[in-house]
């Protein structure tokens, strides 16, 4: 189990929870709202797996809220995602700078590994690493939103505009053929790119990315956010 601190008479998150807790965190954070049956089709859960988890983490006090008003996390449950998204934020950059990790497999890898990070690995993680404010993929992490504030989804934009690709967003990287075939694609956090076409009538974007156009669909185009240059 993670070692975060938890309020008197509330266990520590076991690892489901946690990975509960993360993928509720991003999706209150960037949607508004939790969505059960998407968060079953995310955690490759069925939805009646999701309503029994609901229970006991409603008795364990990390998240609130049935009916109309939805599901929420509470103080606890927010605190406790925070944690669980920067260790596994961090346990990315090491993969990536000290293991020689290719991007595109940090997310599988330190998932693997989050769990088990106690709050003084976590903290020479982050010494060491020069206090990253956003992950590999250009996520930020908690505390740092502002940093991705005003990058903006690719289909957004329009054609002829110059950018540089700033974050591949945390939705995106369960999916590893997609990951796969950005990397594969050169579109990674850092990269120059122009917008050739955005075209709304069949949902496409297409990029010059090192000299060679790349058309991507409008559901993986939202989960590429950008600055215009």
């Amino acid at each position: 189990m993670s070692r975060t601190k938890t309020p008197a008479n509330i266990p520590y998150p076991t690892h489901t929870v946690e990975d509960y807790l993360m993928t509720m965190y991003v999706m209150e954070r960037d949607q508004g709202e939790i969505i059960a049956a998407r968060l079953a089709e995310m955690l490759n859960v069925s939805p009646a797996t999701v309503a029994m988890t609901f229970k006991r983490m409603e008795r364990d006090r990390w998240i609130v809220g049935k009916g109309h008003q939805g599901v929420h996390l509470t103080p606890t449950g927010q605190a406790a995602a925070r944690s669980v998204i920067r260790r596994h934020m961090l346990t990315e950059w090491m993969l990536l700078r000290m293991l020689k990790v290719p991007l595109s497999q940090t997310h599988e890898e330190a998932h693997k590994i989050e769990h088990a990070i106690s709050p003084e690995l976590e903290e020479r993680m982050r010494e060491n690493l020069d206090n990253p404010q956003v992950c590999p993929h250009g996520n930020p992490l908690p505390g740092f939103e502002k940093v991705a504030a005003a990058w903006v989804a690719l289909p957004d934009l329009k054609a002829g505009e110059s950018v540089i690709i700033r974050r591949i967003h945390e939705f995106a990287e369960d999916n590893r053929d997609l990951m796969k075939f950005m990397a594969e694609n050169g579109i990674v956090p850092g990269a120059k790119a122009k917008i050739a076409d955005v075209l709304p009538f069949n949902q496409t974007v297409t990029l010059v990315v090192s000299g060679k156009r790349v058309t991507i669909g409008f559901p993986a185009a939202r989960y590429i956010f950008v600055e215009t240059e």
